[in-house]
C-alpha cells in the first residue's frame, strides 16, 4: 500500500484540515458529541495526516499505519503522553508506569516487565481456570427442572468475572462482592476521565456537580480495596501467599540500583492493573460475544476447534497455539471494537517529521485505532466480521494497521497477560454454551468512556451444550 511516508516533502505549511473558524470550538464540541464518527469524517474528508487548531492548542490527526509507526516507533523520543490526559490519569493511578515519562518510566517498566512475559503469565492460568468455571457454571443456573438456558447480562458476567481474575492474581483473593463493587467502579471512574478529557482543567472532586459523588465514591472503593490487601500482606508477610502479583510487585528489585518499588509505586501499580487488567478484557470480550452471537455460521467453526482440540478438559496455556480460529476471532472482535478505541495523545517535544510534513515541537499528535483499523485499504470489507483475516496463512495487516495493545515503546505491558485470559475465557464458555441474540436485536452503537462500550450493554441467551 502507498502511503504518505513515500511521498516527498511538501512545500506546504502543514497539512490539510476543517476549518478553524471560531478558535475550533465547533470541532471540539462535535468531537465530544461523537469522538468515532468525527474522527472517521476527518479521515475522509482530509487524508492521512490532518491539521486542526482548538484554542491554542495546534495538533494533527495521524490515520496512516506507516505513518504512526514512523510517529510511535521511530521518533518516540520525541514525544511525552498529553498533560491533561495524564493530569485526569494521576488522579487514580497515580505516580504509575501508566502516567510516568523519561527516567522514571523507563526505571518502572524495566522493573515491571520481568512481571509480564509470557512464561510468567502462565503461571497464572489455574487462577484464571477456577474463575472462570464458578461464574460460567453459574451462569444459567440449574433449578429442580435441569433449566437448559437462560438471557444473561453479558456485561455482568465478563465484568464480574475479569475483575475476579484481576482478584485472585494480584491478591490470591477471592470476594466476590469487592469484586463486584470494583468492577463498577472502574467502569465509573473510566466514563469520568472521557469527560474530563474535554475541559481545560478539573474542578474540585467535593463540588457538588454532576458526576462527583460518584467519581468520589468509586475513588474511595478502589483506594480501600487495594489498600486493605496490601496491608494484610505488610501485616503476615509470611503467611502470605508468594505467587501473586502483589507478592512479585513487592519483591522486584532494580537491576541497576537494586532498589525496590516504593510503597507508593506499589500501591499505584495495583491501581493500574485494577483498570487495565480487567476493564480492557472484559470489554474486548463483551464484544467478542455479541459479533460471535451475530455470526453463527463463524460461532460453529470456533466452537468445533474448541471441541476438537480440548473435548471436556480446561484449557490451559499449552493450548493457545492449537486455537488457531479462536484467536483469530478475538483478534477480529478487538480489530472492529478496539478496547481502547483512541490512544492517548501525545505532544511533540521536538520537530517530527510525518510523512511529507515537518511538524513542529509542542504540537499535539491524536491517533486513532477505531479509524485505522477500519482502513479500506488494509482490510477488505472492513466494516464485516472475518476471522480468516488472521488466521495462519493469510496475509499479515500492514504494520501499525492493527494495535489493539498500542505499539512502539509504550505497548501495554500486560499484552500476553490479556491474552491468555481472553483465551482461556472465551474457550471455557464455548465448552459450555451457544450464543444467541434476541430476535429483535438492534445494532450496538459503540460509545467512547476510556474504553469502547456498546450502548445498553449486551444481553444474550446463552443454551447449555
Amino acid at each position: 500500500m502507498k502511503t504518505l511516508a513515500d511521498t516527498p516533502p511538501a512545500s506546504d505549511t502543514r497539512p490539510p484540515g476543517p476549518s478553524q473558524r471560531w478558535w475550533g470550538l465547533p470541532l471540539l464540541r462535535a468531537m465530544h458529541a461523537d469522538y468515532l464518527g468525527f474522527t472517521a469524517q476527518l479521515h475522509r474528508d482530509h487524508g492521512d495526516v490532518s491539521f486542526m487548531r482548538i484554542g491554542i492548542e495546534r495538533g494533527i490527526d495521524v490515520f496512516d499505519p506507516a505513518l504512526v509507526r514512523q510517529v510511535l516507533v521511530d521518533q518516540a523520543d520525541r514525544l511525552v503522553r498529553w498533560e491533561r490526559g495524564m493530569e485526569i490519569f494521576e488522579q487514580v493511578f497515580g505516580q504509575s508506569v501508566l502516567v510516568t515519562e523519561g527516567d522514571t518510566w523507563q526505571r518502572q517498566r524495566r522493573m515491571l516487565q520481568p512481571a509480564f512475559t509470557p512464561a510468567r503469565v502462565a503461571g497464572y492460568a489455574a487462577l484464571m481456570r477456577e474463575a472462570a468455571e464458578g461464574a460460567l457454571d453459574a451462569a444459567v443456573p440449574v433449578g429442580a427442572a435441569g433449566a437448559a438456558d437462560a438471557w444473561v447480562d453479558m456485561d455482568a458476567l465478563f465484568s464480574g468475572l475479569a475483575m475476579d481474575v484481576i482478584m485472585r492474581t494480584l491478591f490470591s483473593s477471592r470476594a466476590p462482592a469487592d469484586a463486584l463493587d470494583a468492577a463498577h467502579s472502574v467502569q465509573v471512574l473510566s466514563a469520568n476521565a472521557m469527560e474530563e478529557m474535554f475541559w481545560p482543567m478539573s474542578l474540585p472532586d467535593w463540588l457538588p456537580l454532576p458526576g462527583k459523588a460518584a467519581k468520589r465514591r468509586a475513588l474511595r472503593q478502589l483506594r480501600g480495596l487495594v489498600g486493605r490487601h496490601i496491608q494484610a500482606r505488610a501485616a503476615s508477610p509470611a503467611e502470605s501467599p508468594r505467587g501473586d502479583l502483589l507478592a512479585m510487585l513487592l519483591s522486584l528489585r532494580d537491576e541497576e540500583t537494586g532498589a525496590p518499588l516504593s510503597d507508593a509505586e506499589v500501591f499505584d501499580q495495583c491501581m493500574v492493573t485494577f483498570q487495565a487488567g480487567h476493564e480492557t478484557t472484559a470489554t474486548a470480550l463483551l464484544w467478542w460475544s455479541r459479533l460471535l452471537a451475530e455470526h453463527p455460521a463463524e460461532a460453529a467453526l470456533v466452537r468445533q476447534e474448541v471441541d476438537a482440540v480440548l473435548g471436556d478438559r480446561a484449557p490451559g496455556p499449552q493450548d493457545m497455539a492449537a486455537l488457531p480460529r479462536l484467536t483469530a476471532s478475538l483478534k477480529e472482535a478487538m480489530r472492529l471494537y478496539p478496547p481502547v478505541a483512541a490512544l492517548m495523545t501525545r505532544r511533540a517535544t521536538q520537530d517530527l517529521q510525518v510523512g511529507r510534513w515537518t511538524i513542529p515541537k509542542g504540537t499535539l499528535v491524536r491517533l486513532t485505532p477505531w479509524v485505522l483499523q477500519r482502513d479500506a485499504r488494509v482490510f477488505d470489507a472492513p466494516d464485516t466480521f472475518r476471522p480468516d483475516r488472521f488466521m495462519p496463512g493469510a496475509p499479515p495487516p500492514a504494520r501499525g494497521a492493527w494495535m489493539p495493545f498500542g505499539t512502539g515503546p509504550r505497548v501495554c505491558i500486560g499484552q500476553h497477560f490479556a491474552m491468555l485470559e481472553m483465551t482461556l475465557l472465551s474457550a471455557m464458555l464455548l465448552q459450555r454454551y451457544t450464543l444467541e441474540l434476541p430476535a429483535d436485536a438492534k445494532p450496538v452503537r459503540p460509545v467512547m468512556h476510556v474504553t469502547l462500550r456498546p450502548e445498553g450493554g449486551v444481553r444474550l441467551r446463552l443454551r447449555r451444550r
